[in-house]
């Protein structure tokens, strides 16, 4: 009996380490399992650059990572970030607002590095924000200055008076952004209209609408518009009304002009602070979020030529 109870126990412990994370593995190597939204230029750099940071800092052979996307689907998420946890990955990457919001709800226990998101405490109803979330969750923000944003609006399109935003209501970090950009521009003297969608069903139908009513529509940072460009360049091109974006990846399809950052160099700042967290340098409690680095002023040239807008110079040809 005495025997049957030691191997109960040392059962019992094994379960116990188990359960707790950590480079405890059979093959030595870290597991990282990575959460994406949608599949879209931005996103996608920022996983790569996530994954070669990780593996400049660990080595190729000491590390596996777990890319799902969620395909846009809240479930989806759900669902991957479940199937993360009873792997009992070491550490887990949210890649855009949702995937982080999902997380931080499930598991307070394995470390969650959050990228691509806008405004942490707007994503994971802070009341108070310091720069620190704590617990078990950090991350890097990828808010690029919008203020700048509608400098270049005030600066190619002078003359127009009136502004759509168009974005998706259910994204958090949208709506943060275009609360900051209707006060920019109605100080600088524009009119503006909101034109929100609730999914991409309704995208095309919104941006036609955005269209008839706009001299200039402005597009943030929103995970579906970037998914989904080709339908709104197919309504806003030959409508001739040109789009101002927040990010490099929906301007190099469907806009004329944007401020970003670099979603690849976001990536690789997070994979730094993946790594710090493995080995146990830094302990992610006490992590500070990381700002978006440099953004750069960039432009669509054939969109441009097409609607026949001059660039000024100080403009990047985006990618």
């Amino acid at each position: 009996m005495k025997k049957t109870l030691a191997i109960a126990l040392a059962a019992a412990m094994l379960l116990s380490l188990a359960a707790c994370g950590g480079t405890a593995r059979n093959d030595g190597k870290y597991v990282i399992g990575i959460c994406q939204m949608n599949k879209h230029s931005s996103l996608d750099q920022a996983s790569e650059g996530f994954q070669d940071a990780v593996i400049a800092a660990l080595g190729a052979e000491n590390v596996e990572f777990r890319h799902q996307n969620a395909a846009g689907e809240y479930t989806n998420c759900g669902a991957i970030i479940d199937g993360f946890i009873a792997e009992n990955v070491d550490l887990i990457l949210a890649n855009a607002t949702v995937p982080l919001q999902v997380a931080a709800a499930a598991t307070g226990d394995i470390p969650i590095l959050g990228t691509s998101v806008t405004d942490y405490a707007a994503a994971l109803n802070m009341t108070e924000w310091t720069g620190t979330v704590g617990g078990n969750v950090s991350g890097t923000a990828d808010l690029a200055p919008v203020d700048m944003q509608a400098a270049v609006i005030a600066e190619l399109f002078p003359d127009a008076e009136k502004i759509g935003l168009l974005y998706c209501s259910g994204e958090p970090n949208s709506v943060y952004q275009i609360d900051l950009m209707e006060r920019f521009l109605t100080d600088m003297g524009y009119r503006c209209t909101r034109f929100s969608f609730a999914d991409v069903n309704d995208l095309s139908a919104v941006v036609q609408d955005a269209s008839d009513e706009s001299d200039v529509i402005y597009i943030p940072t929103d995970n579906i518009c970037a998914t989904y460009t080709e339908n709104i360049a197919n309504v806003v091109l030959p409508a001739g009304v040109p789009v101002v974006t927040g990010d490099a990846s929906t301007c190099a399809a469907a806009g004329v002009a944007t401020f970003s950052i670099s979603y690849y160099e976001l990536g690789l700042a997070t994979g730094e602070m993946a790594a710090q967290i493995l080995t146990g340098e830094a302990d992610i409690s006490t992590m500070a979020v990381r700002p978006a680095g440099e953004a750069v002023k960039m432009y669509n040239p054939a969109n441009c030529e097409l609607l026949g807008i001059t660039i000024p110079e100080g403009y990047k040809a985006v990618e």
